[in-house]
C-alpha cells in the first residue's frame, strides 16, 4: 500500500461516478442553446498532463495559450481510465469552451466533485480554488463571463489514486447554489448515538509502534495514563494475524488480515487481549477495533474455503481491490453467504470478547445495506460505536455514528500556510451542514495512521505552533476529536505500516498538556458535546476565526489566529451576550476578563501568530 488508503478509496469512488455520469449526454449544440441559468459542461473537454508543473508559469489558463496538442477526453471521469494514465499522480489541466447568448444575472459554476485540489479560471481570470477531494463546491464567475464564447480552465492536482473531474460541472444562477450544495440526506436525521459515543475522545493505537515490546500487555500497563489524559475510547488498529503471502515490508500490513477470529501473535495471545479489554473497561473506558472486511490477505482461509466470495477478473482469477493493494484480495458482497459469515464474526467479538464497536476500514467500498443490517444485529447485543472510514452522508442515517472529516484535515495545510483565509472554514462547515443528515457526528483529527505514514507526521507538516492551533480547532468545533498515539509528544516519525517504528515517548508532552485541558473542557461541560456553534465577527476575519459554542448549561468562546503575525482581536458579541455583563475565564491560565453590559465589541488584546484563546463564560 504505497499510497494512503484515503486516496485509494477516492479512486474506487471516482470510477463509479465516472460510470454513473457517462450516461449523461448533452451535445455541444444543446449546451449552446441552453439558457445561461443552467449549462451542463459534461462530455468532451480538452486535457493535458503537467508532470513538470509548468502550466501555471506558462499561463495555460490564458485564452491565447496554444492547446492544439491537448487530448480530447470525457468529463466526468477519473483520469486513471484515460489511455496510459493508470498510475499518473500530479497536475492535469482541463479546458472547455462554452457559449452564452447573454449575461444578465449572477452566475456560478458548480462542481459535483474534483479529486483532489483545483484552481478554476474563466477567460483567463482566476475565479476560485478547491482543496481536498469529494466535496461539492461552487465558484462565482459573474465578473469573468461575457456574452459569446467563453473559456473554462480547471487545473487539478491529484495526490494519489485516480484524479480528475469525476462529477458533473454546471453553470447556474448563483441563487441556485445553496440548493445544489444541499445533499439528498440534508433533511434526514442522523441516528441517535449513545451518550458515551457523543461524549467520546478517541485515541488511536498502533500496537506495533506504541511500545518497545509492541504488545497488548505493554499497552495495558499504560491505560491509567490514557485515562488521565482524558481518553474515553481506544481504537486499536487491526489486531489480527497478518498475511504471509505477498506481504509488504518485513512485517506486513495489519490491513492484510489472515484470520478474523484470532489475534496477531506479534501482539500477544487472545488471553492477553481479553485482559486488555477488561483493563480498559475497569477504567470506565471503551474499546473499538479496526475491522477490515472489504478484502483479506491472500492466505486467509476464506480464499480456499469460499473462493466464490471474491471478486474475479474476466479470466476467473481473484483480484486485489486495485493495483497498488497487491497484498490483499477483494471480497464480493453480492454473496449472501459472505455477508452472513462476516456478520457472525462481528457478533463474536462484541458478544464473546466484549469489545465496544468497530472502526470500519474503507467503509465506502462495502455496501451500505450490509452496514445497516449488521448494526441492528450488534445493537441487539449492546450499544456500540461504529466509525466509518468514509464520508458518505448516507452512513449516518442508520449504520454509523461517525464518519471521517477529511474536509477539515484537508483545509489545515492551506489555512496554516496562509494560502486560504480563516473564513475558508465557514465554507467547509456550511457545505458539511448542507450535505449531511441533521445531527451527524464527524471525526475531527490533525493526523491518523494514514496521514502520518503517507503524508507527514502532524508536527512536521504543520510545525509545533501550527499543530497546537489545529489541536484547539479540532477539539472545539462540532464533532468528536481523535488523537493518534504519539501525537501528545509531537511524534515526528513516520510510523511505517509494514515495519516496526517506535514512538519516542521521551519528548516533551506539549500537545498532551494542551489536549488534556481541551479534553477536560469537553468532559466537564456540554457546550462542546451538545452545544450549537455561532460564528463571531472580528475586525480581521481573514486571519482570525472566532466562534461561540453554547448549550443550555454553558458557553465557550474560541478565537484562533491563523496568521503568523500578531493580530489585535476586537470581537463583536452577539446580542444575547452584549446585553449583559460577561465574565470570561481563560481555560489555559485561569485569567479573568469582565466585559461590561452593553459592550457590542470587546477587545481581547493582541493574539500571537498561530495563537489562540479559549474562554469559559461565567
Amino acid at each position: 500500500m504505497v499510497l494512503g488508503r484515503h486516496f485509494q478509496r477516492a479512486t474506487r469512488n471516482s470510477l463509479g461516478l465516472c460510470l454513473l455520469f457517462s450516461t449523461v449526454a448533452l451535445s455541444n449544440q444543446t449546451e449552446q442553446e441552453n439558457t445561461p441559468v443552467q449549462v451542463v459542461f459534461d462530455q468532451k473537454w480538452l486535457f493535458k498532463i503537467d508532470p513538470e508543473q509548468i502550466g501555471t508559469n506558462e499561463k495555460w489558463f490564458s485564452p491565447d495559450s496554444d492547446r492544439t496538442g491537448w487530448d480530447s477526453v470525457r468529463v466526468p471521469g477519473s483520469w486513471e481510465v484515460y489511455a496510459g494514465m493508470e498510475r499518473y499522480d500530479g497536475h492535469g489541466w482541463f479546458a472547455k469552451q462554452f457559449h452564452l447568448n447573454s449575461v444578465d444575472t449572477r452566475l456560478s459554476i458548480h462542481f459535483g466533485g474534483v479529486d483532489d485540489d483545483a484552481i478554476i479560471w474563466v477567460n483567463g481570470i482566476e475565479v476560485g480554488t478547491h482543496d481536498g477531494y469529494s466535496e461539492p463546491f461552487a465558484v462565482d464567475v459573474s465578473k469573468a463571463v461575457h456574452s459569446g464564447e467563453n473559456l473554462l480552465i480547471v487545473r487539478v492536482v491529484d495526490h494519489g489514486g485516480g484524479g480528475g473531474i469525476y462529477s458533473s460541472v454546471t453553470l447556474v444562477d448563483s441563487d441556485l447554489v445553496p440548493n445544489l450544495l444541499k445533499g439528498a440526506f440534508h433533511d434526514k436525521k442522523a441516528r441517535e448515538s449513545a451518550d458515551w459515543v457523543r461524549d467520546a475522545v478517541i485515541y488511536e493505537v498502533y500496537v506495533r509502534s506504541f511500545s518497545k515490546d509492541g504488545t497488548f500487555r505493554a499497552l495495558e500497563q499504560r491505560i491509567p495514563e490514557l485515562k488521565e489524559l482524558g481518553v474515553t475510547v481506544l481504537w486499536l488498529m487491526p489486531i489480527h494475524p497478518v498475511g504471509l503471502v505477498g506481504r509488504k515490508g518485513s512485517l506486513g500490513s495489519p490491513y492484510a488480515v489472515r484470520d478474523y477470529h484470532d489475534v496477531n501473535p506479534e501482539f500477544g495471545t487472545m488471553d492477553d487481549f481479553r485482559s486488555l479489554v477488561n483493563a480498559i473497561h475497569a477504567q470506565g473506558m471503551k474499546l473499538i477495533i479496526d475491522l477490515v472486511i472489504n478484502h483479506t490477505a491472500w492466505d486467509n482461509q476464506l480464499i480456499t474455503e469460499h473462493p466464490d466470495w471474491y471478486t474475479k477478473d474476466s479470466a476467473g482469477n481473484i483480484i486485489p481491490p486495485n493495483s497498488d493493494w497487491s497484498d490483499v484480495a477483494d471480497l464480493d458482497y453480492s454473496n449472501q453467504g459472505l455477508r452472513e459469515w462476516m456478520s457472525d464474526m462481528m457478533e463474536f467479538w462484541v458478544r464473546d470478547v466484549h469489545i465496544d464497536g468497530y472502526r470500519c476500514d474503507v467503509a465506502e467500498l462495502v455496501p451500505t445495506d450490509f452496514w445497516e443490517d449488521i448494526r441492528k444485529r450488534l445493537e441487539g447485543i449492546k450499544p456500540v460505536m461504529m466509525l466509518s472510514e468514509g464520508s458518505l452522508p448516507e452512513h449516518h442515517v442508520s449504520a454509523f455514528d461517525l464518519t471521517y472529516s477529511w474536509n477539515i484535515y484537508d483545509a489545515l495545510g492551506p489555512l496554516l500556510s496562509g494560502a486560504k483565509p480563516a473564513s475558508f472554514l465557514d465554507m467547509i462547515l456550511q457545505s458539511e451542514s448542507l450535505r449531511f443528515p441533521q445531527g451527524s457526528q464527524r471525526l475531527r483529527f490533525n493526523t491518523n495512521h494514514d496521514k502520518n505514514a503517507w503524508d507527514a507526521p502532524a508536527v512536521t507538516k504543520f510545525g509545533l505552533d501550527g499543530l497546537k492551533l489545529a489541536t484547539v480547532l479540532v477539539n472545539t468545533i462540532p464533532g468528536i476529536p481523535l488523537i493518534y498515539a504519539g501525537e501528545e509528544v509531537g511524534n515526528d516519525k513516520r510510523l511505517d505500516l509494514f515495519e516496526k517504528v517506535e514512538v519516542d515517548w521521551s519528548k516533551p508532552r506539549t500537545i498532551g498538556a494542551l489536549s488534556h485541558t481541551l479534553f477536560s473542557l469537553r468532559r466537564d461541560g456540554t457546550a462542546l458535546t451538545r452545544g450549537t456553534m455561532t460564528r463571531l465577527e472580528t475586525q480581521a476575519d481573514s486571519d482570525l476565526y472566532a466562534f461561540l459554542r453554547s448549550s443550555d448549561k454553558e458557553s465557550i468562546i474560541v478565537v484562533l489566529n491563523f496568521s503568523r503575525e500578531k493580530r489585535e482581536c476586537n470581537l463583536r458579541f452577539p446580542e444575547a451576550l452584549a446585553g449583559k455583563a460577561v465574565r470570561l475565564v481563560d481555560v489555559f491560565n485561569e485569567k479573568v476578563q469582565t466585559i461590561p453590559a452593553g459592550t457590542p465589541t470587546a477587545s481581547f488584546g493582541m493574539i500571537e501568530g498561530l495563537g489562540f484563546r479559549v474562554f469559559r463564560i461565567q
